[in-house]
Formats: C-alpha cells, structure tokens, sequence
C-alpha cells in the first residue's frame, strides 16, 4: 500500500512544535489486529491540545491527533470483525498514546472497536463523536438515579460546545426542561432549536459567596466546565439531584463543603468517556442509533478538511466553536513527501 496522508505533529531542532499534513506508511502505525481506513475524525478540545504538542494529551512525539474515527475495515485478524465492516472508535487511547483519527487510516486493537450501529451512518457518528457519547454518558447518569422530567429544570453549562450542544439535544428529547447556560447570548437561537426550554447568560450562575448552599433550582445538571461554576451547581442542586460533570475548561479545582452531599443528598457523578467499558459502550451507541437518535446531525456538525485543521484549532481553544466539528481526512492536499523523511 502507498503512503497515505495524515495530520503530523512533531517537534523541531530548536524545539518548536509543527503541525501539518505529511505522508506515512501503514509500518509507522502503532499494532494492531484491526486496519481502518478512515471516512471521519473529529475536532475535539483534547485534540487542539494534542496539534499543539501538549504533553498531557500527545505523551510522544511525533503524533497524529484524533480521539475519533469512523471508518471500513480493510484488514482485520480478529473473528468478531469482519473486513469490509463499517466501524468506529471513540478514546481508547486513540488520539493520545497512539496515532489518531487525523489520518487516511488507524490500526487499533479489536477490543476498543464498536461495530457501526444500524441507524447511523459514518456521518453521524462522527457528528455525534466522544462529544455525543459523554453527552449520552450524562444523560444516562442521570436517568439511572430516578430524574424524572417532572421533577424540574435540568441545567446544561457550555451549552454552545459540542457536548454541551447534544446534553441539550438529548435531554429535551427526553422530555426535559432544558435550560442552556452560555456566554454567547448570539446563539440562543441555535439552543432553542435544539430544544432549550431556557437560555441564560453564564452570569446568572455566578455567586462568589462562602455559603454552603444557595437557593435550590436544578433537578439534575450536565456541567461541561468544571471550576466554580460547578461549585454553584452543586450548591443550588435541589434535594437527591444529580450533576454529571465532564469537563474542566473553567478550572480543575473544587472549593465546596461537603453539606450539598449530606443536607441535600446531591449526587455528584463523573463521566470518563475515554475508557468506558464496551458493554455500556455499545450500549449507549445503540441508543444513538434508536431510541436517542437525533434527525439533525447535519445542522450540529459541519465538515472541515486537514487543510482546515490549523484555523479550527485556534477557534476551539479561544472557545469560538458552536456545535461540532467533523473531519474528512482523505479531502485535504498532502505534499509529496516529508522533508524529514518519516515520522518516527
């Protein structure tokens, strides 16, 4: 097979990170007993990280960024899946220890990959991605712990992003009342379309006091951002809630006390997508595909190619993404051959 082209961050002579389209050849992708030529990826926050070199997300350099792809089989050794089987994978260590979805192709162990579920085409799963899925996760969190939409407003923070934009979609499809925190009033129109019963500005959450608990409101909340505004969350969650959070953009740390756990019987419940186990895996993508499927895909996602890559970058880490973003690895131009040679 000819060399192929991918999405190749490496680190210079004199240090500096580089990031474009290169060529490479299936020997300089990591083992595996499945080969899928890629027909999506997607652009994740985590992935922005990784075309910039962050070494919390790119552990080894060179890398392909990527913690999606969807895709055909074109050479399996495993008896579960089939060539010529349409598939995807979302984490697994794809995108991050090993070479990503920013390619015409990825080999990765068949334990990490979920047959493509009838209902969705490679689009869609893709549109929907580790965005979709975490989305899923926390919806699911909370219908496992009795929320019912009788029992009052549910909160989604980061409700613009993608996996704020499906938390939306997939709670009021669900019969709850949605209300979508942002602090891009301009796309209230977006979230209302996607069924927000409510949108308010991020403002509307901040309280800076020490109390250790404020007016309750919320039924249940998907938090997208972490930080401080999940401490208000959790302090105005009302008795026996939950919040399902899944994200740290406004902060890793946590100042709260404990009494929203014990007065009010608040459950706080993490989502990792990344390593989810298949059987709730499938699961949960079975569900995309039926039940949860959502008929406006196209309208939450737009199509970019690796020649768009470097602008879309920058837009998702100054936050001025809306929706998702799905990449078409096969559309971009590659030059003829690396300067450098290979790259490992």
């Amino acid at each position: 097979m000819q060399d192929f082209p991918c999405y190749l961050v490496r680190r210079l002579g004199d240090g500096a990170i580089q990031a474009r389209v290169e060529q490479i050849g299936l020997a300089q992708l990591p083992p595996g007993d499945v080969l899928i030529q890629v027909a999506y990826s997607s652009l994740n926050y985590k992935d922005a990280l990784a075309a910039q070199g962050h070494p919390g997300i790119a552990r080894k350099l060179p890398h392909v960024p990527g913690v999606d792809a969807a895709g055909t089989v074109v050479e399996s050794q495993a008896d579960h899946i089939a060539v010529g089987q349409q598939v995807l994978v979302t984490g697994c260590s794809l995108g991050e220890d090993r070479f990503g979805g920013w390619s015409q192709y990825v080999r990765m162990p068949s334990e990490s990959v979920v047959p493509l579920p009838e209902g969705l085409s490679l689009f869609e799963s893709m549109a929907l991605g580790t965005a979709g899925f975490t989305a899923a996760q926390c919806v699911l969190a909370i219908q496992q712990r009795e929320i019912d939409p009788q029992r009052g407003p549910v909160l989604v923070t980061g409700a613009t992003g993608g996996v704020g934009s499906f938390a939306v979609a997939l709670l009021a499809k669900a019969g709850y009342e949605v209300v979508a925190l942002t602090g891009k009033q301009e796309q209230a129109d977006y979230l209302r379309t996607l069924g927000a019963a409510q949108v308010v500005d991020r403002s509307a959450l901040d309280d800076g006091s020490d109390r250790p608990l404020l007016t309750a409101r919320w039924s249940a909340a998907v938090d997208t951002v972490g930080g401080r505004p999940l401490v208000n969350i959790l302090r105005s969650t009302q008795h026996r809630g939950v919040v399902a959070a899944c994200g740290l953009v406004a902060g890793a740390e946590l100042p709260l006390t404990v009494y929203p756990f014990i007065l009010r019987g608040v459950s706080l419940i993490g989502i990792d997508s990344a390593q989810c186990p298949m059987a709730p895996r499938l699961e949960i993508w079975k569900r995309l595909a039926s039940d949860w499927k959502l008929d406006y895909l196209d309208t939450i996602a737009r199509v970019i190619t690796f020649d768009d890559l470097p602008a879309s970058v920058e837009q998702i880490l100054a936050g001025k993404i809306v929706g998702r973003v799905v990449v078409q690895p096969q559309a971009a131009v590659v030059p003829a051959a690396s300067p450098s040679g290979d790259a490992s």
